[in-house]
């Protein structure tokens, strides 16, 4: 597993807050209403005269992230609707504009107090500005305007907020990079903060990839985060109580450490700023969770489970109680599913030393032959949420049970012969 060592910080974060915030908020339909409503910019623009983010308060969202165990941030300075969280010379459809605060310098500001990394979103696209993407595509005189001016609000972003430690781009519809002018873009940025990573959103590959709405790592393997959100929309919406649960949080945390990826975790504020109760308390539990069991989420191990093929990176396999996660000669098992006074493990390549519950010092008894490990005594319920069994090894773990009932003596699959479109 190899990359460049100024992403360091980035794969090992593992855990990072993206806040969608801005006008759209205030209608509590989701980030896309201007789109998905036909709401036309003129009409779209009075919204900000009522714009009072009263409730926004940058070291509050700082401390949350803080508190669930994350390591880095992301605020939507500028959404598809064109409306800035900072104050700019470039328009007055901005924040500073119309209640006298530059959200952006407030978050930045907040989130470098606490040591937090510092990642901007910045849509490309833009509906609100004229000429828009739309008529870019129409005609060259529009495409230039329109070129000049996305590379101007980014300059001036790189300008006044730096250092950061992302530029992340969204909204590439409806150009390749080379109509972006992407490889200009990113040299214009890399001038003014010569740290600074990208996603890639502005059609390049980027320095990490970011999958959104699942957790599937690229392979080959590359510095990646998956980007969720904690219900079916991004920005607020007023009818989306569809929270995930603490449960199904430190599963995606899972995923994220077994991969050697990152969990970049959304919240949407209420039109006024404030965080809907729902987030917080969730966020807070994982949090507690975070603070007793973050050892099998930090500095692991690639622990991947493939279903075709048992290569070195594929060590892993699945049982019904919970995912792994592995660091050296450790094995962590995460229990979703806790199965009572007895649990066992089978297909395990290694000896056993130890066994214990994150959290408890005291060992966990159990017996192992030929690769299958008996633990007995446990808590006849969940002594707490998610519980984390350590097995200390004499090696580094690998467990391998397949679909039969032993390992063929002759080459085959791991499980499927064919391309599978099984979800795993």
């Amino acid at each position: 597993m190899s990359y460049d060592k100024k992403l360091d910080w980035f794969v090992k974060a593992r855990f990072g807050l993206f806040v969608h915030y801005g006008l759209y908020s205030m209608l509590g339909h989701g980030e896309w209403v201007m789109n998905r409503e036909r709401i036309t910019p003129d009409v779209y623009r009075k919204l900000a005269n009522d714009f009072r983010p009263d409730k926004f308060d940058a070291a509050e969202i700082c401390d949350l992230a803080v508190e669930a165990g994350m390591k880095y941030v992301n605020l939507t300075t500028m959404h598809h609707d064109g409306f800035r969280l900072y104050d700019t010379e470039l328009t007055d459809f901005n924040s500073m504009q119309v209640c006298g605060r530059d959200l952006v310098q407030e978050f930045v500001d907040a989130a470098r107090e606490r040591d937090l990394k510092v990642a901007l979103y910045h849509s490309l696209n833009n509906w609100m500005d004229q000429p828009d993407a739309t008529a870019a595509l129409e005609t060259p005189e529009a495409y230039e305007i329109f070129i000049t001016n996305t590379h101007a609000r980014i300059k001036e972003l790189a300008t006044k907020f730096n250092p950061i430690d992302v530029m992340w781009y969204d909204g590439w519809w409806p150009f390749t990079a080379d109509k972006w002018q992407s490889v200009k873009m990113n040299e214009m940025v890399r001038e003014i903060q010569p740290h600074i990573l990208f996603n890639g959103r502005n059609c390049l590959p980027g320095d990490f990839a970011t999958p959104e709405g699942h957790m599937s790592a690229p392979t080959p393997w590359r510095p990646w985060e998956g980007c969720l959100t904690f219900n079916e929309h991004w920005g607020y919406h007023v009818g989306d109580n569809e929270w995930k649960s603490p449960e199904e949080i430190i599963a995606l945390l899972v995923s994220a450490a077994s991969n050697c990826g990152n969990l970049l975790f959304n919240i949407g504020p209420k039109g006024d700023g404030s965080i809907p109760e729902a987030s917080v308390n969730i966020l807070k539990t994982v949090g507690k969770w975070m603070k007793q069991n973050s050892e099998c989420i930090f500095d692991t191990d690639l622990f991947v489970f493939g279903l075709r093929e048992r290569e070195a990176l594929h060590r892993s396999d699945w049982v019904g109680q919970g995912p792994f996660t592995a660091k050296g000669n450790n094995l962590y098992h995460i229990i979703r599913f806790w199965g009572g006074e007895r649990q066992v493990l089978a297909g395990l390549n290694c000896k056993v030393n130890r066994i214990i519950i994150l959290g408890s010092d005291e060992e966990v008894k159990f017996t192992q032959l030929d690769g299958k490990v008996v633990m007995e005594g446990l808590p006849e319920t969940a002594p707490a949420l998610c519980p984390v069994i350590r097995l200390e090894c004499d090696c580094a773990p690998a467990i391998s049970l397949g679909g039969g009932m032993r390992t063929p003596n002759a080459p085959h699959p791991h499980y499927d012969p064919v391309t599978s479109d099984i979800q795993h």
